[in-house]
């Protein structure tokens, strides 16, 4: 068991080393920043698609700014507070994790609680930022903002956290895809429309899917650690097929929320289907093992970028249309 209340460690006997800016980046993880900002763009479009919203308009751009610094924010704490609690319950070791970089408190004998300082930080200054989400839009962004955090440390922390359940990916994916999108519609438009959940949906499983890519890669590990993750309670068959199915499901609810909903912009669909193939088929190819983990995250990352761009672009072109 590591500690938390020495400058020395004692697992290793080593002092601990001070936090630098660069290995806050590296907890920070900016490689998972995609599944934070493409919820904010994804509702500037669906503001400007459905209200006429003018994004260009300097208020309204000052907001959008301020929306996508705090899902950046808030990101960056959850990726720091995972590491955190990771170390602290032991289950990143030296011998699990081949990439220092996700597991930087492991690799690095940095003092966890200057780590979960940082994160504290981060999330004090994403409500900071938020005060002017608030006083523009009322209460329903505090609310949104409150529920994240809670889920921040209940995904990682306490006795049985959500991250060793098996609705960890379901769990993510509507608190950033959904959440996030429904609470930056708000913002930009002032008004209140349950029905951004649905048209968030493939951003929900966009980042749904970069959870269980983490899942399904670190499953043998998971099982030692006795941690119920979906993919340990499918096993590898079946874990690759729900994965799977999730990359088609997430491209088809592209296409039908497109042309039920903002039919102007199917023109943009085609080059979508062209442009993500070979992404896909990549992504379909990889084995979700520990040595292909590295590969797995790029190719994970890059769909969700491109399919998010091409997404926010359909909504778009339906605004101008």
């Amino acid at each position: 068991m590591h500690t938390t209340s020495h400058t020395t460690n004692l697992h290793t006997g080593r002092k601990f080393q001070r936090l630098s800016p660069k290995l806050m980046m590296q907890l920070a993880a900016p490689h998972t920043w995609p599944a934070s900002i493409f919820p904010v763009l994804l509702a500037v479009a669906l503001a400007a698609a459905t209200t006429g919203i003018d994004a260009s308009d300097l208020q309204c751009g000052l907001f959008i700014c301020i929306l996508l610094a705090i899902s950046v924010l808030f990101q960056s704490a959850v990726n720091t507070i995972n590491d955190y609690f990771d170390y602290v319950k032991g289950t990143d070791t030296v011998e699990n994790q081949d990439d220092p970089t996700d597991a930087v408190l492991v690799y690095n004998n940095v003092n966890p609680r200057h780590a979960l300082a940082f994160a504290i930080a981060l999330i004090l200054c994403a409500f900071a930022l938020g005060v002017f989400c608030i006083l523009r839009a009322g209460w329903i962004p505090l609310v949104v903002a409150v529920v994240g955090v809670v889920i921040v440390f209940l995904y990682s922390g306490g006795r049985t956290p959500i991250s060793y359940l098996p609705i960890g990916e379901l769990v993510s994916g509507f608190t950033m895809g959904g959440l996030i999108t429904l609470a930056s519609y708000q913002v930009i438009t002032l008004n209140f429309e349950w029905l951004v959940l649905l048209w968030a949906l493939p951003e929900i499983l966009g980042i749904a899917l970069i959870m269980m890519t983490n899942n399904g890669c670190d499953r043998a590990k998971d099982d030692q650690a006795h941690r119920r993750t979906l993919p340990v309670l499918l096993g590898y068959e079946r874990t690759r097929k729900v994965y799977h199915g999730i990359i088609y499901a997430w491209m088809v609810a592209i296409c039908a929320l497109v042309l039920l909903f903002f039919p102007k912009g199917w023109v943009v669909l085609p080059f979508m289907l062209l442009a993500v193939h070979p992404l896909g088929r990549a992504l379909l190819a990889n084995p979700l093992n520990p040595k292909s983990r590295g590969a797995a995250f790029a190719q994970c990352t890059s769909l969700n970028v491109a399919l998010g761009a091409f997404y926010a672009a359909a909504v778009f072109a339906s605004a101008v249309g």
